[in-house]
């Protein structure tokens, strides 16, 4: 396994040029993402059959040529496993490998479960047992070891190998289109644009607080949002989710009341003032402007009993398919569909995982009717 570390300029237009010719590319990225909102970017593994490079970021003014092989239409862009690695291609480059096919995705057309790891599905089909001992090393420090390089270059290495096998059993399946339909779709869940207004909506336990508490709550989680943006903190390390819960449901609004209610006292520190005027003024908020009671689908009436119906269905539709019950339609999904019926009242213009492509036809026409 030989690889060559890019550092320089005139390396990385060369290797990214060579890739450029070939019908298909391995990718992968190693990242680091503890208190940071964005992942930062330690290491690009490409491999394009023949020349393996570990592409250092962190060196790097412009990365044209990278960014154009992931523009290239003409080239597959092959990963595992990639649901972050596409949110690190967005925030550093501004888009995201087209076109894309997951190995992951590849594996369960093939019955396997979807969150099935390359460690093993390369000890699988390929039959060499990977060390991942390196997974959860820091990638932004420098010089990397040996046996870090080693580890990431693996990564790319071996996925050729397992991405051919897989493409020759998934063509003979006949699920080869759905597996790159399912690819692009895991490309729009990922990369989705952020309603600065609605967040509180994601912030668990909201359903709890009454109109007028999400009055307040609604302000707040913009502006967490916002800070955590602007200083490239995790949400958590701006404000904690709970303590922004407890400030709206009690209307707080002095920084002893905050220290009473156990707030980390460095968040009371830094940001008190901007909480309590957030409160003041979101109390202000006439009745009729409330935000609405969030309404939890396993609140609605019958709601027990029929997801248990449509979980029974997966279930037959997985052991007639030999597919996965997570992959055909995960909890989220079923409640997804819920959603659309009783909330958006089928609304074909906001249509549900389990209505589109392979799975509208598999199963979900089914599991529409029984709703």
């Amino acid at each position: 396994m030989n690889y060559q570390i890019i550092t320089q300029p005139d390396d990385l237009k060369r290797v990214c040029e060579q890739a450029r010719e070939a019908d298909a590319v391995m990718l992968d990225t190693e990242f680091v993402r503890i208190r940071t909102f964005y992942p930062q970017l330690g290491l690009i593994q490409l491999f394009d059959g023949e020349a393996l490079s570990l592409i250092d970021p962190t060196t790097f003014k412009d990365m044209t040529p990278f960014v154009e092989l992931l523009r290239d239409t003409s080239v597959l862009k092959v990963l595992h496993a990639c649901g972050e690695d596409l949110e690190v291609f967005q925030n550093a480059f501004g888009c995201t490998p087209f076109p894309m096919v997951d190995t992951q995705i590849m594996a369960a057309f093939l019955g396997h479960g979807l969150s099935t790891g390359f460690a093993s599905l390369v000890s699988e089909y390929v039959g060499v047992e990977l060390d991942k001992s390196e997974s959860r090393t820091d990638w932004m420090a420098r010089p990397l070891t040996v046996k870090q390089l080693e580890y990431a270059a693996a990564d790319v290495f071996y996925l050729q190998p397992l991405y051919d096998t897989l493409l020759e059993k998934i063509i003979q399946a006949g699920w080869w289109e759905a597996a790159q339909v399912e690819s692009d779709l895991l490309v729009t869940k990922r990369i989705k644009s952020v309603d600065a207004d609605n967040v509180y909506l994601d912030i668990k336990g909201a359903w709890q607080l009454r109109p007028k508490e999400l009055a307040v709550l609604k302000p707040l989680a913009t502006w967490r949002y916002k800070e955590a943006l602007k200083r490239d903190l995790a949400l958590n390390f701006v404000f904690k989710e709970n303590d922004l819960l407890s400030v709206a449901r009690f209307g707080i609004k002095s920084a002893k009341q905050m220290e009473e209610q156990g707030i980390d006292p460095r968040s009371v520190r830094r940001h008190s003032a901007r909480i309590i005027s957030l409160v003041k003024a979101a109390e202000q908020t006439p009745a009729e402007q409330y935000p609405d009671q969030i309404e939890r689908l396993m609140d609605y009436p019958g709601y027990k009993q029929l997801f248990k119906k449509l979980k029974d269905e997966v279930k037959r539709v997985s052991q007639s398919s030999g597919l996965a019950t997570e992959f055909l339609a995960s909890k989220k999904q079923l409640n997804q569909l819920l959603s659309w019926v009783w909330k958006k009242d089928r609304d074909p213009a906001k249509l549900p995982d389990v209505m589109q492509g392979w799975r509208q036809e598999l199963l979900g026409e089914k599991l529409n009717k029984l709703v």
